[in-house]
Parts: structure tokens; C-alpha cells; sequence
């Protein structure tokens, strides 16, 4: 699915002349050098057919030709469109990306990347479930859903490792050690980490593998874990259905979503003790700086510090 839209967007690109080249080269770029996600470069994709047509409005049709003047003419247009501040920035970012790869390649010359700036944006704290809720979640499948096994596996699965959900739709059941512990997960840029699954999610994982993965299993399923009614292996999107279905029967709010279940991992490893660097690698995470948003969601573990530390605590 991902590959085909890419495609759509990458013969949309070619039939805006030059600049559309350009764009079509950076993210050939992303894909063969920086080894980025296909969700990533779909996503700077967008983002620079959108700003590629606007360009071509404005007469500019060579990489050559792009100042900041149009840049900020193009930002300005999306914001009075209503897109978000967060939009805006991303797009702003794309930009710049394919500015700095037209400079590393010698299409231009004048590095004016970093004169270019964007709306300043809040940094949000995730929304985070409680534990209670967490376990309602858990136990909303039952034995009369057809594919009670799966689910519970997948919500289990999501909970226990703090996995995305193109991690957990990607899972092989090589890559799955049941008997040891631990899941081999493969994140964004195919970056590589061992994750620790608990007691819980390996037994109802095991369960699912015996006794309902042989029934869903067809020639063309592979070796892939988690698989739909037709043995296709699932892909994000059916991962995400799967936890907003039982989110609604459990009677959680409605925002909580398969992310929720990433943020309820770390914010509960760091409530329990868990040190930040161990988390970081479990979620895998770049910068620590990322991992570090979790230790402010935590009420309790704040009001501890300030009881203990504050001279009037």
C-alpha cells in the first residue's frame, strides 16, 4: 500500500518538469543512503508535491530558483489554509532537507537553511492511561470474539514492548523468542533492537501462534505473526483498528490510541524504577532528550520529588 502511493506521488513529481526531478532524487536519497522509513519519505513526499506545486505557481520551476521569499510565501499560504503549527514546521523541515541535499550535490550553491525559521511550537506531554485502564483494555477480548487470541496477543504485545505499530505489524515468528524473552524489532530506518517481553504477553502469544495462527495461515503468509482473516500479514492500520475497538469497549476515552499504549510502557517502567537510558533503548529512541518527556507525566513520581526536596514539601 505504502509503495504504491509512493509511487502515485513519485509520477506526480516527474510531470512538474525539473524541480519534480529534484524532489523525486531527494527521496530516492532517503531511501537508498539514509535508509529512512517508507511511512518518512511518503510523508516528505507529500509535503514537497504540495510545496512543488507552488512553486510552479510562482513561476519557479529549478531548485536554483527557490529563495526564502518563496518559502515563506508558501508557509504563510498553508497557515491561513488552517494547517497546524506542527504541520507548518514539518513542512518547513522538508524543505530544508531537500535544500541542503540540492547543496550536497552541487545543484546550488547559497546555503541559506539556516535563516530559515519556523513556528515555535509547545512541546506536549504524550497522553498516558493508567494502569488500571490499561489492564481493562487487556481484558477486553473475550473467547466469543473470532479472533479473541490474535487480539489479546497484539494488545499484549503493544503493552508489554512499547512497540509502534508498524514494528508490531512487522514482527516475524522467527523474531519472536517466547521461551526466552524477548522480541527482535525492526524500527524506523530498519534500526534493530532486542525487546524484553514479559510472562504474560509470551503465554498469550504462544497461545495465539498454537492455536489460531495454523487457521489463519495461507501460502502467502510467510513467516509474519500477526495475520488478518485472509492470512495477509496486518499492517498498521489493522493494528490501530484492533486497539481503538477494544479501547471503545473497555469505555476508555476516545484518545487513547496504539501510541497511548507506547507512552503507558515507558511512563509506568519509569514510574516503577526503570532507569531512562534502559527505557530509551527499549523504545528506541535517538535522543535521550525524547525519553525524558515521560519523567514529567508522572504525578506521583513528581510529587515525591517535591515533597522530599522542597523546604516546604
Amino acid at each position: 500500500m505504502l509503495s504504491v502511493q509512493l509511487r502515485q506521488i513519485r509520477d506526480k513529481l516527474r510531470s512538474f518538469g525539473p524541480l519534480g526531478l529534484t524532489v523525486c532524487a531527494f527521496l530516492d536519497y532517503l531511501n537508498i543512503e539514509a535508509g529512512l522509513a517508507e511511512n518518512t519519505i511518503l510523508a516528505y513526499g507529500r509535503d514537497l508535491a504540495r510545496f512543488t506545486e507552488h512553486c510552479l505557481s510562482e513561476g519557479v520551476r529549478t531548485i536554483e530558483k527557490v529563495q526564502p521569499t518563496v518559502i515563506y510565501a508558501y508557509l504563510h499560504k498553508i497557515s491561513k489554509a488552517g494547517k497546524a503549527e506542527t504541520s507548518i514546521s514539518r513542512a518547513l523541515v522538508s524543505v530544508k532537507m531537500m535544500l541542503r541535499f540540492a547543496i550536497l550535490t552541487g545543484s546550488i550553491k547559497d546555503d541559506f537553511t539556516s535563516m530559515l525559521e519556523g513556528p515555535k511550537l509547545w512541546k506536549r506531554l504524550p497522553a498516558v492511561a493508567a494502569k488500571e485502564q490499561v489492564i481493562k483494555l487487556l481484558k477486553a477480548p473475550c473467547e466469543d470474539d473470532p479472533y479473541c487470541l490474535r487480539d489479546k496477543a497484539i494488545l499484549e504485545m503493544l503493552y508489554a514492548t512499547g512497540a509502534r505499530a508498524s514494528e508490531v505489524a512487522k514482527m516475524t515468528v522467527p523474531n519472536v523468542n517466547l521461551k526466552i524473552g524477548y522480541v527482535r524489532v525492526f524500527g524506523k530506518g530498519s534500526k534493530e533492537r532486542i525487546i524484553p517481553v514479559g510472562k504474560v504477553a509470551s503465554h498469550v502469544t504462544a497461545e495465539y501462534i498454537e492455536h489460531l495462527r495454523p487457521q489463519l495461515a495461507k501460502p502467502q503468509s510467510g513467516d509474519s505473526l500477526f495475520l488478518s482473516r485472509t492470512g495477509k500479514c496486518m499492517d498498521r492500520v489493522d493494528i490501530w483498528r484492533v486497539v481503538k475497538k477494544y479501547a471503545l469497549r473497555a469505555g476508555l476515552p476516545k484518545n487513547v490510541t496504539v501510541h497511548t499504549l507506547r507512552h503507558c510502557f515507558a511512563t509506568h517502567l519509569l514510574s516503577g524504577g526503570a532507569d531512562l537510558r534502559s527505557v530509551q533503548e527499549m523504545l528506541g529512541h535517538v535522543d535521550i532528550s525524547t525519553t525524558q518527556i515521560y519523567t514529567h507525566v508522572d504525578l506521583d513520581r513528581l510529587r515525591s520529588i517535591h515533597k522530599q526536596f522542597h523546604p516546604r514539601g
